[in-house]
């Protein structure tokens, strides 16, 4: 499969006193097999809709977007934010069980822009420098295109500083699910530890997730090198034989995209690790292996990053999938016996331009 897009994106951000507003327009021109089975990107599940389709076929689409449309007030002590922003919290690199509003796909390259939501947003910070921060994300059920409690995301977080460490306290109410989670940083020698608990109650039972990392930065040969190793058990998973396709946290976007064929998850023990290697000041080469323990199985992604010049820069990518039939990232089952669902090898490359 082949897919391209040409994106123009241009950001205004105004701002008068303690007032802010923020609004980011995107321009985008896309063509490739992918569009055949997603379609173009829309605002359906979002409270308003900020997208308009120029021109559509079976394999192509212009569009443009606001995908950020905020305004905020700070003060001293207090932010607040209402309109189309984006949210990140945890401490999860490539996977984040605490990111409960839009997380990046775990084998996301492009990780410089997030995609905003339609929420509230709230944060005070405390004269100790401890902070709490409080969001409510409105959304429309997918059927019926109403406005539903069952499919927002209300949630608060308590962020501390404890010694040298810190520390976070979740307590949320997410597509009708009860989250809570905490989350912990501290330094170990030259390294950061950090940890992430999470607890879903459903309907049906109770999950847990669990997400720990380690990062550390060295020198080697004369080059800065910098990587990190990550755990994470996924509490959702398989179940009575089946694909809970809400493997993915308590995410329904990420649901959705899971049923579109878009993302796969079966797994219950998974683990991630980088080295990102500066090769010269202007050209970054990072190794990541992103590995299912159950199948077992992996996706190996070689990723660089060159700066052309003081504006402008290429991403690039090589994904490897490794792994048996029956596997995740090797091909999963399908009805038909002898058949797999499998993504191939494949290349990503991004040329950007700043003015």
């Amino acid at each position: 499969s082949l897919d391209m897009a040409g994106i123009l994106r241009l950001n205004l951000k105004l701002r008068s006193g303690g007032w802010t507003l923020d609004s980011d327009y995107q321009l985008l021109a896309l063509q490739g097999d992918g569009l055949k089975l997603t379609g173009p990107p829309n605002d359906d599940r979002r409270l308003f809709n900020l997208t308009d389709v120029i021109n559509e076929s079976s394999d192509s689409a212009i569009l443009h977007r606001l995908d950020r449309l905020w305004l905020g007030y700070t003060s001293e002590k207090t932010v607040v934010r209402v309109g189309r922003q984006a949210l990140s919290w945890g401490h999860g690199l490539a996977y984040a069980p605490m990111d409960l509003v839009n997380p990046f796909d775990p084998t996301s390259i492009d990780t410089e822009y997030k995609s905003g939501d339609d929420m509230l947003y709230f944060q005070y910070l405390q004269d100790n420098g401890n902070d709490v921060q409080a969001a409510h994300v409105a959304r429309r059920d997918l059927v019926s295109g109403n406005v539903e409690s069952d499919e927002a995301t209300v949630a608060a977080k308590y962020h501390g500083f404890g010694g040298m460490g810190e520390f976070d306290v979740l307590i949320a109410r997410s597509y009708g699910d009860t989250v809570a989670g905490i989350g912990l940083a501290h330094p170990i020698g030259g390294a950061v530890w950090s940890a992430d608990l999470v607890v879903t109650d459903t309907e049906l039972d109770t999950h847990t997730q669990f997400v720990t990392n380690l990062m550390y930065s060295w020198i080697w040969k004369g080059k800065n090198m910098s990587g990190a190793v990550e755990y994470y058990f996924n509490g959702f998973g398989q179940s009575g034989g089946r694909y809970d396709p809400l493997s993915v946290a308590a995410n329904q976007d990420l649901a959705v995209r899971l049923l579109r064929g878009e993302l796969y998850t079966s797994g219950r023990h998974y683990f991630a690790a980088n080295v990102l290697i500066e090769m010269t000041p202007l050209w970054t080469v990072t190794p990541t292996l992103l590995s299912n323990a159950d199948d077992p199985s992996a996706l190996f992604q070689l990723v660089t990053n060159y700066s052309l010049s003081d504006n402008m820069t290429l991403l690039a990518s090589l994904n490897v999938p490794l792994g048996p039939d029956g596997s995740e990232f090797g091909g999963i089952e399908t009805p038909i016996p002898g058949r797999y669902l499998a993504i191939d090898a494949g290349l990503f490359a991004q040329f950007a331009w700043y003015f």
